[in-house]
């Protein structure tokens, strides 16, 4: 019986820690033309988006980013990530991984290999576009509270 009740404690423990990180909630602080910006995202059940959470866990990420094709807003990451690529149709709110090394936050539609990061929580593209702004961006990704 005590064996029994160990087992499924560690069960349980188990089950708790992945409930806890499967809703794997970020935030994004932007600095662009229009101002500074606070956004959240929930990043996707996949092992890119869980290795950037992951480095997350151990300090933010801050990424200068410029617009590129008109569609999106990219940089460069310190570090390369697992990559999970798929040919996917972007929406305006997408986090993207392109080529395990670069991120990009999507205002408008291209559809291409990427890596899925996220999607940014509660905003319409022309709210994006208007927080983005014209001009280049620093983009702090951190562990939401």
């Amino acid at each position: 019986m005590k064996r029994l009740c160990s087992v499924f404690f560690c069960i349980l423990i188990s089950v708790s820690v992945f409930a806890k990180d499967k809703d794997m909630k970020i935030k994004i602080n932007i600095t662009s033309d229009s101002g500074n910006h606070t956004l959240t995202a929930t990043l996707s059940d996949n092992s890119s988006a869980k290795a950037f959470y992951e480095e997350l866990k151990k300090n933010p990420i801050t990424v200068k980013m410029h617009d590129y094709g008109s569609f999106e807003k990219v940089g460069t990451l310190p570090k390369s990530f697992p990559r999970n690529d798929t040919q996917i149709t972007t929406t305006a709110g997408d986090i993207i991984l392109y080529q395990g090394n670069q991120i990009t936050i999507y205002y408008d539609v291209n559809t291409w290999n990427f890596t899925k990061l996220g999607k940014i929580n509660g905003i319409s593209q022309n709210e994006l576009k208007s927080i983005l702004g014209k001009g280049n961006i620093t983009a702090k990704f951190s562990i939401g509270d």
